[in-house]
This record gives structure tokens, C-alpha cells and sequence, in this order.
């Protein structure tokens, strides 16, 4: 459907852009054709405007009314919409090209069919269905390779549907017939165990209550105890490694008080041994090691399932990252093996867990999740990272995210941090984030031949519903009321 005509101005058309007059209804961001030597060029609405040449003059417009504009002069007839479009290729001779040559003014610029923009956009027919592009009826398909195997970042302020929308994506991997993947998803509150009582999913959601698990403590190196204690010394380190071969020769299993003690009846020198105690004390005292596992590795990853582990019991944020290090690091290692399936390590509040500029005390399971980020893709073990802070998010592993999906963010900085971590966005996508609604968002990186906005499907399955303030208050006020009357 024809929508306007080119218009020349001084900043073109050219290979970059061009402007059109309006005579259908066009909005922002909507996918525009226009023909031209290069082909069909294709090109975003970056931006719609209207002018008259009436309301030109200020000294005119100040001393006449709009009545009197209206009844003097023809001020309709010369009132005009026009859109602003970034060109962004041309499809010539069945494949898209770069635009080497300008549409001419007065060329006619028309809508783009549902069929020719979903191959531009690089959807896939068997991909996942996350929702619909905005301003069309075409559905948001991608590949599950490319979203993925490069790692995934969704990045969107407290409140902009960023759970909701994850909840999609969980549905869509458990939904698939074909390519099925193991998925482990740490949920800092709880946000996601309505799945494993859902009707469709709950077979296939195995719930793990974070405070339960246990690590056995001779599977644990040398190496792992000083990412959990990054303030151990190398000679610290390289001692602790000695008793720790001495007592795999005893004990076949072991806890670590039995470690403790070992240490304290070794020849290590007094201070050493002194410091190495009291690193391996406040380690126990985490109550995360023991003589077995919990869960057992089948349990924790199956192919084609979703395994929650429940951190809302947990307080301690350097347990929360020692867990998580743990758990990477054992999954990270299965996964070099072939021991277990091609994996989705899916972190909620991931600036929490892999923080920018804190030291290592305080960014225990910053170090595994890098090495995934950097490494993961040649195993099949993908992360995707969930934050609504990314500014805090460590550079190191957004940069490696090479799909991200963002939705509503306003706060400056973390716009910013998206700008320097996302080459393919621009500042027109950029500006237009601050602006979107709940459940819109803009996706850009390998996932995506070219970014766009959509918005995410209703989601199918069961939701974890929280009561609001208002609720709650009620709820409280008659729990305490039945409380004081069993007291008296």
C-alpha cells in the first residue's frame, strides 16, 4: 500500500535516508519500500513531524489567532505530515544488498508485506515465537542457535516485563519437538516456580530450594576453594592442594571439619596453617559443603527439562555467588566432557552475581561466569543474563552477549552502558527505549539481521502471582487479627 512520496531536502534522498510526505497513516518505527536503480530499498521510520508554512512566521502566528489564521488564509490545504526514514538495504535480484544509489524524489513509498520483512529481519519458521513485530502482524521467530549459542542478554528496568517476557522464552525452549536443550535458571525470588505447578510444564520442571544444596567437599579443588576465598595466598593454595591429595589417599569421602582437622595435624608451617583454618571456618560456616551432593548432576540438567533452583530462602549474597559458582563451574565442566546435554544458564539479577568493578571477595561467581561467556559457545553452554541494572553488569560479559533484548530503561548511565556494549543499535533505537510500554522490546545482535521492536506473546503458563500492597495489607491485618485472637 502506497503511503507517500519521496521529497527532496537538504539532507536528501540519499544512500543514508530520505523524507516522505504523508498520506496514509505512518508511525514511528514502521518498515517503509521505495523504488530505485539499487532495487527495493528497505528503511525504517525513524521519526514523523507536520509542518505548514502558515505557522512559519512567529510575528503572524503571535498576532493572529488560529481562527483568524483559519478564516484569512487556506491554512488547511497547506498543513503536511512528514516521516523521516533510515535507509537500511535494498533487495535486488532476490537478496538484500547494501544502497549504493538514492530513491528520486517523488518516488512513490509504500508499506512493506509481512512476507519480505520477515526475511530482511531474519526470522525463522522454526524458531522461537516470542511475539509479534510492533505495527505488524508478523511474528517475532528467532533462531535458537543464533540467540543463544552466542549468549543472551535481556536488560530492562524494575517493572518493564522483563520476567514476564522470560517466561516466553522458557516456554518456547520447553515447547520444542526438535534441538532440545537443558535449561538451569537461578531465580533470586521465586518469580518462576509457578512453573512446576503448571498443568503443560510441571512434568518437565525439576524445583531445587537453593538452601538444600549441598557440594561434596573432595570434588572441590584447590583452585575453586580460592575463587570462594579469593584472599588466599598462592603458598596458602599450593598447601591446601597437598592435604587435600593426602586425604582423597584416606577417605573416600569426606566433610569439611574432616578437611579442618587434617590441616591442623599436617606440617604446614603455624601461620600458614593458622590462615588456612580460618578461610576453611568461614567457608563451613556457609553450611554449602558436605560428604555427598545434592543434587545429584541428573538431576540438576536433563535434556529437553527446566530445573529452577529457588534462591528466595537465601539471604547472604556471597552464598547466593558461591552456589552459583559452584554450580557453573560443575555444569561448565560436564558440558567439556559431553557428560551432559548442550545447556541455557539463565541468571536472574545477573549484576548481582557478576558485578562491574568489585573486587574478587565481593564477585565470587564473576570469574566462572566470564570464562562462560568467553569460552561457552564452542561447548554448547550458553548463558543469558536478566538485569535491570546494566551499568553494573560486568562490561567483560555484556560485550560477549551477542543478542540482547531490551526493553523500557530511562536512567541515563545504563542507556549509556547499552550504547557501548551494543555496536549494532543506534541512536534512534536508542532513544526510542525510554519510551516503551510493558512487554515491548527492542532486540538487536546475531539473534536479529537487523534490530527491531516487538512485543512479547501472552504467556501460557502458570504465573507466580504476588499480591500487591494494597492486598498484602488487607492479608496481613486479618492474619494479625486471628493472631491475637489464639493469644487471648
Amino acid at each position: 500500500m502506497a503511503v507517500g512520496k519521496v521529497i527532496s531536502s537538504d539532507q536528501g534522498p540519499s544512500v543514508f535516508g530520505f523524507s516522505f510526505v504523508v498520506d496514509e497513516i505512518v508511525k514511528k518505527n514502521q518498515f517503509v519500500t521505495v523504488k530505485s536503480k539499487n532495487g527495493l530499498i528497505l528503511g525504517r521510520v525513524t521519526n514523523v513531524f507536520k509542518t505548514n508554512k502558515y505557522f512559519e512566521s512567529i510575528g503572524a502566528v503571535k498576532e493572529l489567532s488560529k481562527n483568524e489564521m483559519d478564516f484569512a488564509f487556506p491554512t488547511k490545504d497547506w498543513e503536511y505530515t512528514v516521516a523521516i526514514v533510515k535507509c537500511l538495504g535494498a533487495f535486488k535480484n532476490n537478496i538484500f544488498v547494501r544502497v549504493l544509489y538514492p530513491p528520486s524524489p517523488g518516488e512513490k513509498v509504500s508499506d512493506i508485506s509481512d512476507e519480505l520483512l520477515g526475511k530482511f529481519l531474519g526470522m525463522d519458521r522454526d524458531g522461537l515465537n516470542l511475539g509479534e513485530v510492533l505495527n505488524y502482524d508478523l511474528k517475532s521467530k528467532l533462531n535458537l542457535t543464533k540467540m543463544f549459542q552466542k549468549h543472551l542478554a535481556i536488560l530492562a528496568m524494575s517493572g518493564s516485563g522483563k520476567s514476564y517476557g522470560c517466561a516466553v522464552i522458557l516456554e518456547e525452549l520447553l515447547n520444542r519437538k526438535k534441538g532440545k536443550v537443558g535449561i538451569v535458571l537461578i531465580d533470586n525470588h521465586g518469580e518462576y516456580t509457578g512453573f512446576k505447578k503448571d498443568k503443560k510444564y510441571g512434568e518437565r520442571v525439576n524445583l531445587i530450594d537453593a538452601e538444600k544444596i549441598r557440594i561434596s567437599t573432595e570434588n572441590v579443588s584447590p583452585g575453586m576453594f580460592r575463587a570462594i576465598m579469593p584472599m588466599m595466598s598462592h603458598a596458602q593454595v599450593r598447601d591446601l592442594g597437598k592435604v587435600l591429595y593426602k586425604l582423597k589417599q584416606i577417605k573416600k569421602s569426606f566433610s569439611m571439619q574432616d578437611l579442618i582437622d587434617t590441616v591442623l595435624e599436617s606440617d604446614i608451617q603455624d601461620m600458614v596453617k593458622e590462615a588456612l583454618v580460618g578461610w576453611l571456618n568461614s567457608i563451613d560456616r556457609m553450611n554449602i559443603f558436605s560428604t555427598s551432593n545434592y543434587p545429584h548432576e541428573s538431576e540438576l540438567i536433563k535434556q529437553g527439562e527446566l530445573t529452577i533452583i529457588d534462591f528466595s530462602k537465601i539471604l547472604d549474597l556471597k552464598k547466593k555467588q558461591t552456589i552459583v559458582s559452584l554450580i557453573s563451574r560443575k555444569l561448565f565442566n560436564l558440558r567439556r566432557k559431553e557428560q551432559i546435554p548442550p545447556y541455557i544458564e539463565i541468571i536472574e539479577e545477573a549484576h548481582n552475581f557478576c558485578p562491574s568493578g568489585d573486587s574478587q571477595e565481593n564477585a565470587i561467581s564473576r570469574g566462572i561466569i566470564e570464562t562462560l561467556a568467553r569460552e561457552g559457545r564452542k561447548f554448547h553452554a550458553s548463558i543469558c543474563l536478566i538485569s535491570q541494572r546494566p551499568v553494573k553488569l560486568s562490561t567483560t560479559v555484556l560485550s560477549q552477549c551477542n543478542t540482547q533484548i531490551i526493553m523500557r530503561i530511562t536512567n541515563p548511565s545504563d542507556l549509556n552502558h547499552i550504547r557501548e556494549s551494543a555496536e549494532a543499535i543506534s541512536s534512534e533505537e536508542l532513544d526510542s527505549i525510554s519510551s516503551l510500554g510493558v512487554g515491548e522490546a527492542l532486540v538487536v545482535g546475531e539473534a536479529a539481521k537487523h534490530p527491531f521492536f516487538f512485543r512479547f506473546r501472552k504467556r501460557n503458563s502458570l504465573e507466580t502471582h504476588s499480591k500487591n500492597m494494597e492486598d498484602y495489607a488487607d492479608f496481613y491485618e486479618s492474619k494479625s487479627s486471628l493472631a491475637s485472637a489464639d493469644d487471648f
